[in-house]
């Protein structure tokens, strides 16, 4: 079965071709620049028909799409009512939701009869308890909005702790791992004996570690305390939360860990802040998350910094265990959300043929 995996931003479409008889991966690329303007690729139809010319035969087409709220706990065969439940989670995603429906539409029309998937980055998240994920707001707002902590790279997550489980030669029931995504965004995950049952990110991708250009988790007072002092507007105040702060903001020059590090080599004292801050926050959420499954048997870093920053792991790895009577594993495993998105589109296929 030939499986086409889309995953459809606001102005790029990122796909790759699998052969799923041995998971080969036949083709895969980007299309940029969509719907912008000057641009020739008009909307995401016109970008999937040029994608589609390079393709000779599609069996099944997976769609990663951001949020799914509490309507999707796995990965579903796409009709008329999941469509309907992707547009409703655009009020709380609407950066991203909109984007991946605009590509499941275009997909609709120019491949009429071949069966989609939608893989949910929340879906794996969808096991925290209701401890974890219930904020100390009233709780109306939950009941009413919806509000409450879901996570995200969920994907990610999933992919590199089955990997980990192959790996270990221990079955996911038998395990406790967490999982570090650590890239321009980061999260990171508790999977106890295979379920997750925690994880930083919380109602938006926010929340959580310092990333690249987010700040992470802050008092939250310090949004009206801005907004007051700046006479920020709320999209302002958002622009600044979100583009403008984490390891860009603290340094001051660059939110590439990479970059950071050579600062930091040549004396660069805010670079080694933002360093040390992102250090910190990582190790503080992996101790945390060790205490709530009572003990840790493997650490997973995956991820552009997780799989190639060395010696930002071995500063968050170190000391990090010396409570332990014994020490976890420590990977590096390279993540294939494509991939995974692949594997849960072939078996919701599989399942209903």
């Amino acid at each position: 079965m030939k499986i086409l995996v889309i995953n459809s931003g606001s102005s790029s479409i990122k796909y790759k071709l699998f052969d799923m008889s041995a998971e080969l991966l036949l083709l895969g690329g980007m299309i940029e620049h969509v719907a912008e303007q000057g641009s020739k690729v008009k909307d995401h139809y016109e970008g999937l028909k040029i994608i589609l010319e390079k393709i000779s035969r599609v069996d099944a087409i997976g769609h990663r799409v951001v949020h799914g709220a509490e309507k999707f706990k796995k990965p579903v065969l796409i009709d008329k009512n999941v469509i309907h439940g992707i547009r409703q989670c655009c009020a709380i995603a609407p950066l991203h939701n909109p984007a991946n429906l605009a590509g499941i539409l275009a997909c609709k029309k120019l491949l009429s009869g071949i069966r989609q998937v939608a893989v949910f980055d929340t879906a794996f998240h969808q096991t925290l308890p209701d401890y974890a994920y219930v904020y100390g707001l009233p709780y109306e707002y939950y009941e009413r909005f919806g509000i409450r902590k879901y996570g995200f790279h969920g994907t990610s997550h999933e992919y590199v702790v089955n990997e980990a489980s192959y790996i270990l030669k221990k079955p996911l029931n038998k395990l406790k791992i967490i999982t570090c995504h650590l890239g321009n965004g980061c999260s990171i995950s508790a999977v106890d004996r295979g379920r997750c049952v925690d994880t930083s990110m919380g109602f938006t991708p926010l929340e959580g570690l310092v990333m690249g250009t987010r700040c992470g988790d802050i008092d939250p007072a310090l949004v009206c305390y801005i907004m007051h002092k700046k006479s920020y507007s709320a999209q302002r105040m958002d622009e600044l939360l979100n583009k403008s702060s984490g390891l860009k903001g603290i340094s001051g020059i660059s939110n590439d860990m990479r970059t950071l590090v050579d600062r930091k080599n040549k004396g660069d004292k805010r670079a080694k802040l933002a360093i040390d801050i992102f250090v910190y926050r990582v190790k503080k959420y992996i101790g945390s998350y060790t205490a709530i499954m009572e003990g840790l048997d493997a650490l997973v870093f995956t991820a552009g910094i997780g799989e190639n920053q060395a010696d930002i792991r071995e500063q968050i790895c170190r000391g990090a265990f010396a409570h332990l009577k014994k020490e976890p594993k420590i990977l590096v495993i390279p993540t294939n959300e494509e991939l995974m998105i692949a594997r849960e589109t072939f078996g919701v296929i599989q399942a209903v043929s």
